[in-house]
């Protein structure tokens, strides 16, 4: 654990070097490195409920981008979840943009063996996405997020489906450097093996102006849900970002 954080220090630290000469070309390269103090999930299966660090990457050359997330529990020392973003931007329009991606993703549950004690089982899945937005202002965009998963081992190999619809309000200005954003969306999901429901949440994103760190918190309240998981979750994030690109919106 100690060295795979150690590893992820050190090739934050480089891309932020890289990413501060390669400013010539449209190579996009930015990060973020965060911790909270409840890892929680959109999708309630995945939701950590513990203290958590979150790494982000956004590797983008032209249309095409790879952002991979890697997330460990601080209680535990013990890998979370990770994806692997692949992106593309189908349609770069002014306001209207279409964004197609797919990821293999990785959950690490823990369950019981057959000596009662817990193992850290290795969930994979495949998920494609599609995410038509359109930008109102330069302060409010509006969109729609769709994912299907598929998982491939036993207990998760139904399909999973995720359809949100989402707001972004950036750039609310509190001073002459400090800026509020909030992101609120409901969305819907369903599996075949845990149910369905439909949900309401919300980011919030406090930050200052050309300061790497940020303060953000995620909400998530269920509306009527036949899926286990708690009714409502909230957390808390400090975040450090770098580097010249955006890290996608969910």
């Amino acid at each position: 654990m100690k060295n795979t954080v150690l590893l992820i220090c050190i090739l934050f630290y480089a891309l932020n070097v890289c990413s501060q000469t390669e400013q010539s070309n449209k190579t996009q390269i930015a990060g973020k490195a965060g911790i909270t103090n409840n890892g929680i999930s959109f999708i309630p299966n995945f939701s950590l409920e513990q203290p958590a660090a979150i790494f982000n990457l956004l590797l983008e050359k032209g249309r095409f981008s790879f952002e991979p997330e890697l997330t460990f529990s601080l209680e535990e020392g013990r890998p979370w979840y990770q994806v692997y973003w692949l992106r593309y931007k189908i349609i770069e329009g002014d306001k209207f943009k279409l964004r197609a991606g797919g990821h293999l993703g990785l959950n690490f549950a823990k369950i019981p063996d057959s000596t009662n004690n817990e193992i850290i089982k290795t969930e994979r899945y495949l998920v494609g996405e599609l995410v038509p937005t359109y930008q109102i202002s330069d302060k409010i965009m509006v969109g729609m997020q769709y994912m299907i998963s598929k998982g491939y081992d036993i207990g998760t190999n139904e399909l999973q489906h995720f359809l949100a619809l989402t707001a972004n309000f950036s750039n609310i200005k509190l001073s002459k450097s400090m800026e509020f954003e909030i992101s609120p969306q409901v969305f819907y999901l369903s599996s075949f093996d845990f149910g369905e429901g439909y949900y309401m949440a919300s980011a919030f994103k406090l930050s200052k102006r050309n300061f790497p760190l940020s303060i953000s918190s995620v909400m998530n309240k269920k509306i009527s849900s036949s899926i286990a998981g708690k009714d409502f979750l909230w957390n808390v994030i400090l975040t450090y970002s770098f580097g010249n690109g955006i890290i996608s919106k969910p």
